[in-house]
């Protein structure tokens, strides 16, 4: 899935995402930024992520622009 940052707190790690195909909102899971690139997110950032069972996003990572659909791609 892909999406954008909506809001990120970096003392306790929480934080929002917003999913581009129905807007609905998954908050961080605990490990989300575990073996990424990531140790910093700011608000407008687009990523790729995925769900837990629970619906929190999980396994942060920047798409190519074959993940984010960019045309010609």
């Amino acid at each position: 899935m892909q999406g954008v940052i909506k809001a990120f707190d970096p003392t306790t790690g929480t934080g929002l995402i917003l999913r581009d195909t129905d807007l609905s909102e998954h908050e961080l899971a605990a490990d989300a930024l575990e073996g990424s690139i990531f140790r910093m997110l700011r608000p407008g950032q687009r990523i790729v992520f995925d769900l837990t069972a629970d619906g929190l996003a999980t396994r942060l990572r920047l798409g190519s622009e074959v993940d984010m659909g960019t045309p010609g791609f």
